[in-house]
């Protein structure tokens, strides 16, 4: 499997579990890159150099990409191409573009403003997998008066592939976060595989914001077309229920939010799991992964220091947002300052609400801060936790503070035996932008299955 646009490697990891070989990644970025060539490619000094290099994919063809991982002829070099192009200026790439490049593999130069989806083309056409995987956000569904992925459908056709996709929310496939994105499996026709996407296997009523998004991505479905859409299995009540926060982060150490201390955060120091607790099913599938096993604990169970918030976030019910957020600082201002006999309106009351108010609009981010429910899936980790983490707010009032980089890492569904390069935003960052591996596996054992079914089908007529 060959990785583009890998990040850090959630779809990589995915696949690995399934059982594929990830022979190489294409990333830009450097940190990412780092991180996905020490996960996979970590045992040997100069082959770990040699994936961690970053690179363009506009710049790096996809025959010296192969010939410089050591690939060997480009049409026999992988089985399977993943990967989820960005998504910027969709609105100007339409079907002709999309189509034009099955002819002209450099006809993404034309407009780069839709480049990198037309390189990702451009590597299936020149590499000819047998099937492939791309992931991407709802909005490609309607992106600019476009549903992308039904003209990525029709390119893909063009170029002998036949393409199914859906809107998967990764809560209803074990992952302990409602996360909607697009998903698009194809196989090569001559394989006669029909694309096929996973079956629920956790059951949830979704909150109305996630239901209004989705009704909104599907109505536009209809509307632009939608040949290729599988409708996404939902499942039923005799599923059992998500994972919830607590099930996948109630056995990591509690960290005082008022202990945390201004400076560089490290991940070298292990913390160990808590003691006199059950292990949870979804706990112990990411101590035990199988080659990125947890020895004995997590060394990178860090948070921010964030010392106007404590009290805030203590004071705040489980499921509560930013508007209650809010209110409850100017409640404890208040209180703070009848204690110690500030009045109301003077410069010295400013200083102290300063000290505890968080200064954000309240009508124009509501859902800037949330605070988990323990009993509940999380919302969608996003990379802006790269920048701040008040979206997800421990549901613990004694410790009060945000999630940690393990706990995302594990929100996300990345084994404890997964390490992130950088300091603590990179990760979080590396994190927002990961593709949930448990959800990756998912997609990954069924176009496993498919290649092997199909293996038998044609094996004895290659034989004879």
């Amino acid at each position: 499997m060959l990785d583009l646009f890998s990040g850090a490697g959630g779809i990589s990891l995915g696949f690995h579990k399934a059982g594929f070989d990830i022979v190489g990644a294409l990333e830009i970025e450097t940190l990412p890159a780092l991180t996905h060539a020490m996960n996979f490619h970590g045992g040997c000094r100069e082959l770990t150099a040699l994936h961690a290099r970053p690179r363009d994919m506009t710049r790096v063809e996809p025959d010296e990409l192969a010939e410089e991982l050591g690939l060997g002829p480009i049409a026999d070099a992988v089985d399977v191409i993943v990967g989820g192009p960005p998504c910027q200026a969709y609105a100007r790439v339409g079907r002709a573009k999309l189509r034009e490049v099955a002819d002209h593999p450099e006809a993404y130069k034309v407009d780069p403003r839709g480049n990198l989806f037309l390189r990702y083309l451009a590597y299936v056409r020149s590499f000819r997998p047998l099937a492939l995987l791309m992931e991407n956000v709802p909005d490609i569904l309607h992106y600019g008066g476009h549903n992308v992925v039904e003209e990525m459908v029709e390119a893909l056709d063009d170029l002998g592939y036949a393409a199914r996709y859906s809107l998967i929310n990764s809560a209803f496939h074990g992952v302990p976060q409602m996360r909607d994105r697009v998903f698009l499996v194809a196989f090569r026709r001559e394989l006669h595989v029909r694309p096929e996407l996973p079956r629920a296997i956790h059951h949830m009523v979704l909150p109305s914001g996630y239901a209004g998004t989705r009704a909104v991505a599907l109505r536009y479905v209809d509307l632009l077309g939608g040949a290729g859409y599988q409708q996404p299995d939902l499942g039923d009540e005799s599923l059992p229920g998500p994972v919830t926060a607590k099930e996948a982060i109630g056995d990591l150490p509690p960290i005082l939010g008022t202990s945390v201390k201004r400076g560089a955060r490290r991940f070298t120091k292990l913390a160990g799991y808590r003691s006199g607790h059950g292990v949870t099913r979804y706990q112990a599938a990411m101590r035990t992964w199988r080659g990125f096993e947890s020895k004995g604990g997590v060394s990178d169970h860090v948070i921010r220091y964030l010392p106007r918030d404590h009290l805030v976030f203590a004071e705040m019910r489980p499921g509560a947002e930013y508007p209650e957020a809010h209110a409850t600082a100017l409640r404890i201002a208040q209180l703070e300052a009848r204690k110690q006999g500030i009045p109301e309106g003077t410069k010295a009351f400013e200083r102290l609400s300063a000290s505890i108010v968080p200064p954000y609009d309240v009508s124009k981010f509501p859902n800037r801060w949330w605070k988990l429910r323990p009993d509940y899936p999380v919302r969608t980790l996003m990379a802006h936790i790269g920048k701040d983490t008040y979206s997800h707010i421990h549901w613990d009032a004694r410790q009060a503070r945000t999630i940690s980089v393990r706990e995302a890492a594990r929100l996300q569904s990345f084994p404890d035996g997964f390490l992130f390069e950088g300091a603590m935003n990179a990760a979080f960052r590396q994190i927002g932008n990961a593709v949930p591996p448990l959800l990756a596996a998912r997609l990954a054992e069924l176009i496993h299955d498919g290649l092997i079914a199909s293996a038998a089908r044609l094996a004895p007529a290659l034989v004879g």
